[in-house]
């Protein structure tokens, strides 16, 4: 169903904006994992709203809570069901939205599909699911750094025309969280500050891109043809809330080069394969080849804006709507930590068929 993500390792998503809270089951996590809620934490603080001026002032705290699946700090192989109790939801300020549809946000559309939707906080729609995607991601990055030595790590790599300098190759993560923007390029993020607080004061918003990596992925991860490693990527990625782009590697800036330009030549050293550049972004026929893999998502405005719109109410008149409630003014430094929850998800998922496949 639409709420499940993944093949062998699974998650299922559960929860609305503004209802008792938010969850998540994995299902097909390997036994025998040291696991606590300290392990889930500390992405779930990166991710929460009210955690700087330039995000969303909604107070909560997002403990999280393991309700099955574990014994004595160890997962068992059965399925874990994580929680996070609403907290601070406000659905007053949301009441003009039971009748009215709000410029670009999917009220109209679940509205269409469903003939009936949770209007206060945007319901499941609202980025306040991503909590769920955030907590089952943490597992997945600690399968990847204690069982396979892979580091998964996400930037903000561009607000609108304010772009970073950012090596996938040598990017850590204590430079990622130097800054409210989650920019490592210091110079570009005290920019990207100065225009989303500039928006922030406008009651408006400003969109950009978030770069993925993750290095230390073996060669031969990827299930051709339909569950390419980059388009299971290309899948988690675009489900995202306010989501509109995805490309890796050279991504749509290849149709500049010649194939001659743009080809990876292959040398060996000590019995492994590695190429002398890498505008495959670490992907080729759908399988990675030991390269860091690295790809951007393109990241569209904030819907809500504070200034008074046209749209239509729920008998199909015209009206005008202001949007009211805590939005952030821009997406990308929450966003972070979910692309790199999602990037997680689709490896563990691609180890797990590897190996049930290949051996």
């Amino acid at each position: 169903m639409a709420n499940t993500f993944g093949h062998l390792f699974r998650i299922t998503t559960w929860g609305e904006s503004h209802g008792g809270g938010v969850g998540v089951v994995v299902d097909g996590c390997p036994p025998r994992l040291p696991l606590t809620e300290a392990d889930i934490q500390p992405d779930l603080d990166r991710r929460r709203p009210g955690q700087s001026p330039i995000v969303s002032q909604r107070k909560e705290s997002d403990t999280i809570q393991i309700l099955s699946g574990t014994f004595e700090g160890k997962t068992l192989g059965t399925p874990i069901s994580l929680w996070v109790k609403n907290a601070d939801a406000r659905s007053e300020a949301y009441t003009e939205m039971a009748t009215k549809f709000r410029p670009s946000h999917a009220d109209y559309t679940y509205q269409a599909k469903y003939g009936i939707r949770a209007w206060p906080g945007g319901g499941r729609t609202s980025a306040r699911e991503t909590v769920a995607r955030v907590a089952a991601g943490a597992i997945a990055k600690k399968i990847l750094r204690q069982r396979h030595g892979i580091e998964v790590l996400a930037y903000v790599k561009q607000v609108q025309r304010i772009l970073a300098n950012v090596d996938p190759e040598k990017v850590k993560a204590k430079d990622i969280e130097s800054n409210l923007v989650r920019c490592p390029d210091a110079l570009a993020a005290a920019r990207m500050l100065q225009l989303i607080e500039k928006m922030r004061h406008a009651g408006d918003s400003v969109g950009g891109i978030v770069e993925g990596v993750a290095r230390g992925v073996p060669p031969g991860w990827g299930e051709p043809v339909f569950d390419r490693l980059e388009a299971d990527l290309a899948k988690a990625m675009l489900s995202l809330p306010a989501s509109r782009g995805f490309d890796v590697g050279s991504g749509f800036g290849g149709i500049l080069l010649t194939g001659r330009q743009h080809n990876d030549p292959f040398r060996a050293k000590a019995g492994k394969v590695y190429t002398t550049s890498n505008r495959s972004g670490g992907i080729q026929g759908g399988i990675s080849n030991g390269q860091t893999i690295y790809f951007r998502v393109a990241f569209k405005p904030v819907a809500t804006v504070l200034h008074e719109q046209d749209t239509v109410d729920v008998d199909f008149k015209h009206t005008t709507l202001k949007a009211r409630g805590r939005h952030d003014p821009c997406v990308l430094p929450r966003a972070v930590p979910i692309v790199e929850a999602m990037t997680a998800l689709v490896l563990v998922d691609h180890a797990l068929r590897h190996r049930a496949q290949c051996g």
